[in-house]
């Protein structure tokens, strides 16, 4: 077969049944597998945090912990409800609360904690905290500051309750807990209650100074604008008396400013005038309308008495009279005497009916005059109304003045009544739900809880050294490493050999643990490509003392025993070892074919003990690197496969030489060995990518010296095989 038909067959894809070997371990499962591997040093980082734990938990001071809780309203409980006032809260801001919260753990309310219960006089209360008293002084046990005096104790003092005070809210309501947690029980009761009360108290006191200062400088304001009020009147009414402009004041009604309307003298004066004259015309207009029509005379006769009653005597004479001449003659004295009453009569009636006619005239007369008099009169009120209100502009201007400062007088005024009566009343919007009580048994420490944080320190401490140990831990330690750091599909896993068994007893041994691993091995290349197991390959590592050797011895062993023909080639002419296991001297073999001897059948031997034959290493040349850039290498193999079916090359190591690529060019692959916990996964990435430089197909990767039951891989590799000795080999799924 040719070296170029070896290759193309090589590179085949890969057997489901080796991608299933190769493929990637579950996450979780690669975890559990490094917890388990380094079990003891997890167990020793959770047992030394346990014991720390109850070291401390036992030196720790017992704390006791009592509770205040309060209710903080969003409104105040306003008890007189005064219009619109600016510190009502917006039941849905959340920043009154936060207020609230900052202000139970102000410095100030602190030192008026540490003042109430006279606590900066108190020098067992510093020492309960690790402070200790030196005279009027305190010092801290670090020695950070030296506070001198009363007001710098309660400073201290506060600062110390602020330490051991926590403020917590409970969610979704309005009540909030104020726990303090002291060495002693009935201190941490006082403390909370204390606190909780000087909070109400504080709270007044800043709602009472509001007011004070509001009710100050609305005092200073008042006077400003009485001062200007009185003013602004004074130029009014000078103003008024200097112009001779007199208003009344308004009956009832006001502007549309809300401003009072004064009335004008002159105003109403031309008011009365001008109905007068309306009334006047009237009159003259029906009076003018009489004269010219004649009806004015008739309708006063009409209604004069005088003369109706005359009119009524002449009737009744003229009546008298027609019934005397019924009986007598006209002259007849009595009807002489009738008829000259009769006449007398109509005289008094005609003198009677021109007297009327001549006031009708007169009375036309004097509408007409009387009219021309009230015009004359409007006339001058005009004028002296349009002269007033050219005189009223400034007037108005000084009014208008007085009004605004009047407004704003009256309003301030009327502030300042609201804000003295809201400040003298005591509104709170906290009130006390629980008063905090003399706790029954300490809250610290809590042997549960610290020995639960504890194991979780433990676990923490254990996965931390465990993750320094595994980035310090360059090795392989899990074949499923070749397939996740490097893409190198898993040939097999051979287990380390125990007892004192040589490579060669463990091959001839049948049941060994070893035998079993090769054989999987052998079985997992028959997959690779489609021919079976590759007609010639080649085994190399990265350094010595991998497993190299004894790989290609059991993988010629395993071939030999699957009835093929097989031979081994010694092809490491620097460092040669197959002649020790076949038991041959190394003095004739691949060098001399190399340098030139062409029988080649001269330089194979038969292995002792096993059915396969070997050609060694032959005597060291000077410079191996120049016998393999020949082409003598690529005939050998040619040659051979000619008389065997297998051939299977012992190839040097790859770091530092150039034999291993130019053996691997000139066969069909690579079985690449790789010592488990014996060498730094960067030397196996360094030694994998000279190979790949050169164009080698690799066949996959075998992992020697594996320890199982240290690295807990258990049935996810195969099969444990089991032995009196206690050897275990694990082989790759098939």
């Amino acid at each position: 077969m040719s070296n170029a038909s070896t290759m193309g067959s090589s590179k085949m894809t890969l057997s489901p049944v080796l991608k299933k070997d190769s493929a990637k371990i579950p996450l979780v499962r690669q975890y559990l597998r490094i917890a388990l591997r380094w079990r003891f040093v997890i167990l020793g980082a959770i047992v030394g945090c346990l014991l720390l734990g109850v070291i401390v938990t036992l030196l720790m001071t017992p704390k006791f912990t009592a509770v205040t809780t309060i209710e903080i309203s969003r409104e105040t409980n306003q008890i007189a409800t005064i219009g619109d006032r600016q510190g009502e809260v917006n039941p849905n801001d959340q920043e009154f609360y936060q207020t609230q919260y900052g202000l139970l753990r102000a410095d100030s309310l602190a030192e008026r904690v540490a003042g109430s219960l006279q606590l900066a006089d108190k020098p067992e209360f510093f020492e309960m905290f690790g402070h200790k008293m030196e005279g009027d002084a305190f010092v801290r046990v670090n020695n950070r500051f030296r506070p001198a005096g009363r007001p710098d104790r309660i400073r201290a003092a506060g600062s110390i309750l602020l330490d051991h005070v926590s403020v917590s809210p409970t969610r979704l309501s309005r009540l909030v807990d104020i726990r303090v947690t002291t060495p002693n029980a009935e201190l941490s009761a006082k403390i909370a209650n204390a606190w909780t009360a000087n909070f109400i108290q504080a709270s007044l006191e800043r709602r009472y100074q509001a007011t004070s200062y509001a009710r100050t400088f609305l005092e200073g304001r008042l006077e400003q604008l009485r001062r200007r009020l009185e003013e602004s009147e004074r130029q009014l009414v000078g103003y008024a008396s200097n112009q001779r402009i007199i208003n009344l004041p308004a009956q009832s009604g006001s502007d549309t400013g809300g401003r009072s309307v004064e009335r004008s003298i002159v105003a109403d004066d031309l008011a009365a005038l001008n109905a007068a004259l309306a009334q006047a015309t009237a009159e003259r207009i029906e009076a003018g309308a009489r004269s010219q029509q004649g009806q004015g005379a008739s309708a006063e006769a009409l209604r004069d008495t005088t003369l109706s009653s005359l009119r009524e005597r002449r009737a009744t004479l003229a009546a008298e009279y027609q019934r005397l001449m019924t009986q007598f003659e006209p002259e007849y004295p009595s009807a002489r005497a009738v008829q000259a009453q009769i006449q007398q009569i109509d005289r008094s009636i005609t003198r009677e009916e021109a007297r009327i006619s001549s006031n009708v005239s007169g009375q036309y007369q004097a509408s007409i005059n009387r009219e021309q008099a009230l015009r004359g009169q409007v006339e001058q009120l005009k004028n002296n109304l349009l002269d007033q209100r050219r005189r009223s502009i400034q007037y108005n201007i000084f009014q208008r003045d007085v009004d605004t400062n009047r407004q704003l007088y009256d309003g301030l005024l009327q502030r300042y009544k609201e804000i003295g009566v809201a400040g003298g009343i005591g509104v709170n919007n906290v009130s006390i739900v629980d008063p905090a009580a003399v706790p029954d048994g300490p809250s610290s420490p809590r042997l549960l809880l610290n020995m639960a944080l504890a194991l979780v320190a433990g676990l923490a401490l254990g996965a931390l050294i465990v993750f320094l140990l595994e980035q310090a831990d360059e090795t392989i330690a899990d074949p499923a490493d070749l397939e996740r750091r490097f893409g190198l599909p898993l040939l097999g896993s051979v287990p380390r050999t125990s007892g004192g068994a040589s490579p060669r007893d463990a091959l001839l041994d049948r049941k060994s643990s070893l035998v079993d691993a090769y054989l999987a091995i052998q079985t997992n290349l028959g997959f690779t490509t489609e021919h079976g197991v590759p007609r010639s390959l080649a085994v190399t590592s990265t350094r010595p003392s991998e497993g190299k050797s004894t790989s290609a011895l059991a993988l010629a062993t395993m071939l030999s025993r699957a009835q093929k023909r097989v031979i081994l080639v010694d092809g490491d002419m620097r460092s040669p070892s197959v002649h020790h296991l076949a038991g041959f001297p190394n003095n004739a073999g691949l060098s001399n074919y190399l340098a030139g001897q062409d029988n080649v059948d001269d330089l194979i031997v038969p292995m002792s003990g096993f059915d396969f034959s070997v050609m060694l290493a032959g005597p060291i040349p000077p410079n191996a690197a120049e016998l393999l850039t020949g082409g003598r290498l690529g005939i050998l193999i040619e040659r051979l496969l000619t008389q065997y079916d297998h051939v299977v090359i012992d190839s040097p190591p790859v770091m530092g030489l150039a034999d291993a690529p130019l053996i691997a060019s000139r066969v069909e692959g690579v079985a690449y060995v790789v010592e488990s916990h014996g060498i730094r996964a960067s030397l196996v990435q360094n030694g994998l990518s000279r190979l790949d430089i050169g164009g080698v197909h690799l066949l996959g990767g075998i992992i020697t010296k594996l320890e199982p039951r240290k690295g807990h891989y258990g049935y996810d590799y195969g099969y444990s095989y089991g032995r009196d000795d206690g050897t275990i080999a694990i082989d790759s799924r098939t």
